[in-house]
């Protein structure tokens, strides 16, 4: 018996030394797959006499069960350059009133000419 999927694959971080890759499922027979995404946004650290602003969407994941979400964007230029940030959010927190919300925070990579990193945080969108 076959039934016909579609989806997409996400690339590995390469922390699996078999290195596996997630697939993220859009339909499964014929059957969309709810998903969705939140918006973050923020402001870095205070280090080496600057900060920086950043802003992003996560990657998509399926709705109605507990979830995380992978997000990547850079930071604005500030001090003649920019730094990435990326990571996992943590677990779905539900809302009373409905809906819910991820928490995140991690640190930025090295970069400026004087090698630096910053740290940042905060919680997505609803």
């Amino acid at each position: 018996m076959e039934i016909p999927v579609s989806g997409f694959m996400y690339h590995s971080d390469d922390s699996d030394p078999m290195h596996s890759h997630q697939l993220f499922l859009t339909s499964w027979d014929g059957r969309p797959i709810p998903a969705h995404i939140h918006e973050f946004k923020g402001v870095t650290s205070f280090d080496v006499g600057h900060n920086h602003r950043y802003a992003g969407s996560t990657e998509p994941a399926p709705s109605g069960v507990p979830h995380t979400h992978r997000y990547f964007t850079f930071t604005s230029v500030d001090d003649q350059h920019r730094h990435q940030i990326r990571g996992i959010t943590g677990p779905a927190i539900p809302l009373p009133t409905g809906g819910h919300y991820h928490e995140f925070n991690g640190f930025t990579t090295v970069d400026g000419s004087t090698p630096h990193q910053h740290s940042y945080g905060g919680t997505t969108s609803l």
